[in-house]
């Protein structure tokens, strides 16, 4: 599909640079990684809540994977991405995320499961392979999404973190699990932290604080603000810190910087629409 590719290199309102590339294509608008696409070894992408239908722009592209199969609107936004990415619908597998810490091994068989299939991959908020073909897909509105591709041992990872799974460093522990079943060399990787909610709009209480604190003793200080005993915490920085702390080169790492709560008409928000929203999806597949 001819794409019309525009690279934004201007600070959004959620403040910082916007390092992931806006697609806009005939169906729909989404966000990929320069450094991911130069490898020329996967397809990727992190979707919008955009799409255009009949000419005009639609706020409604939701990936839900909550009974996608009963949903004729949802699975339709599956073909229209299917057909954006040249992915075959039947290669999307995706996970039941849970704001846990359990990192799935996705193998041949696993290839289809949430869509083609009807039995999703419970439990689960990060998922790994060397497997070529197989799109793994996880859903986002606030929530940080973390792309992995280790280019030399030709391996992937994508994991969901929202601040639970920021304080559990899921991250870190996805990218462990890859040097385990891979031989995985973290300076060798590369990182992308997708759209997500921003430290500008992510106020919380003390209960999250300390669990910060304490998951995060050394370094808490570095990305978290206190305003009226209210916290506002950075989980860029955070997700961040955790890949440098294991040896990722800092140049490696791409940070979206785009706010999704700030940018509410093009994410969708669970804060920002009171937990009424759709979701977004992480795409990631070695080729």
């Amino acid at each position: 599909m001819l794409l019309v590719i525009i690279v934004y290199k201007v600070l959004f309102k959620g403040g910082g640079k916007m390092d992931f590339k806006k697609n806009v294509g005939k169906d729909l608008v989404y966000y990929t990684i320069p450094s991911f696409e130069n490898t020329g070894l996967v397809k990727h992408c992190f979707t919008s809540r955009l799409f255009f239908k009949e000419k005009a722009v639609n706020e409604n592209f939701d990936l839900n994977p909550k009974d996608i199969n009963d949903n004729i609107n949802r699975y339709d936004n599956y073909k229209k991405l299917s057909a954006a990415l040249d992915i075959p619908i039947e290669n999307f597998t995706l996970s039941d995320q849970i704001h846990g810490d359990n990192i799935y091994v996705v193998k041949e068989n696993d290839k289809g499961k949430g869509l083609s299939s009807k039995v999703i991959i419970h439990g689960t908020d990060a998922m790994i392979t060397n497997e070529r073909n197989i799109a793994l897909t996880t859903f986002y509105a606030d929530c940080v999404p973390l792309y992995i591709l280790d280019p030399i041992k030709k391996a992937i990872g994508l994991a969901h973190s929202g601040w639970k799974g920021t304080v559990k460093k899921i991250g870190a522990k996805t990218l462990r699990k890859m040097s385990d079943e891979y031989g995985t060399n973290p300076s060798d990787c590369l990182i992308g932290i997708g759209p997500s909610i921003g430290q500008c709009c992510f106020e919380t209480g003390p209960e999250v604080f300390e669990k910060f604190k304490a998951h995060y003793p050394d370094s808490f200080s570095d990305f978290v603000k206190e305003r009226h005993e209210r916290y506002y915490i950075d989980l860029w920085s955070a997700n961040k810190a955790q890949f440098i702390k294991l040896g990722v080169p800092q140049n490696n790492i791409t940070v979206s910087c785009l706010c999704t709560l700030c940018n509410k008409d093009v994410f969708f928000s669970y804060r920002g629409e009171s937990g009424n929203t759709g979701r977004m999806a992480a795409v990631l597949m070695l080729l």
